[in-house]
């Protein structure tokens, strides 16, 4: 997916609270609300793309940092609500907020990650090999099979993107992450996070194998 070549652009706003889209992952959504129907209606006849950002709740507010939505399919159920299924595009910061009625929309800047001359190829690996080893101890552990996708992706930013994407319930910790502009970084903290759920899953098989039967679930 190519983007036109500007550095600024008018987009419409989602915000949601407790959920992050990053570049290339998919997120379905449910469109119930009025004055998102309606944006939802005014998107498709046009570039189908939107703005999704982490809604604070503490501070009643969207976040800044967010990525871009491109709807790629659709279905109108018959009270008008739709159940969308949206595609990561590009992250973008929000520069100014253009108007908030009847849907947010905001002046947006596209922003990437730095470019880089190290090999990132080496680390890449490692990380992948941290997320094997989490997803056998999980398997282990809850006695399911468990595998990780064939198309799971093998570059180091889409990694990073991916790994982001399937971290459950530390909204703050994903948004840290897109907001991360240096795959490195990303692949070093995203490294340490599942090192250290490497090891706590590690600790738990060990008791789990030494109790047997008197395993506490959880």
């Amino acid at each position: 997916m190519t983007f036109p070549s500007i550095a600024v652009r008018e987009l419409p706003l989602f915000p949601l609270p407790g959920m992050i889209l990053f570049p290339g992952r998919p997120l379905p959504l449910h469109i119930f609300e009025y004055r998102y129907r309606m944006m939802m209606n005014s998107i498709l006849e046009s570039d189908r793309r939107f703005g999704v950002l982490l809604w604070d709740q503490e501070k009643n507010a969207p976040s800044n940092i967010g990525c871009c939505a491109e709807i790629v399919r659709f279905y109108r159920l018959p009270d008008d609500r739709m159940e969308v299924l949206t595609l990561g595009q590009q992250r973008f910061r929000v520069l100014e907020q253009v108007r908030e009625k009847p849907y947010r929309v905001g002046l947006v800047q596209w922003i990437q990650d730095e470019p880089t001359i190290k090999d990132l190829r080496p680390m890449t690996r490692d990380v992948g090999q941290l997320l094997q080893d989490v997803v056998r101890l999980s398997g282990k552990l809850t006695g399911e099979s468990i595998d990780l996708p064939d198309d799971l992706p093998d570059t180091p930013i889409e990694l990073s993107y991916w790994i982001a994407s399937n971290l459950r319930g530390v909204p703050e910790e994903q948004q840290a992450l897109l907001e991360m502009i240096n795959t490195e970084e990303r692949l070093e903290r995203e490294s340490e996070i599942l090192t250290s759920t490497r090891n706590h899953l590690a600790a738990r098989t060990v008791l789990k194998d030494t109790l047997g039967d008197n395993f506490p679930v959880e």
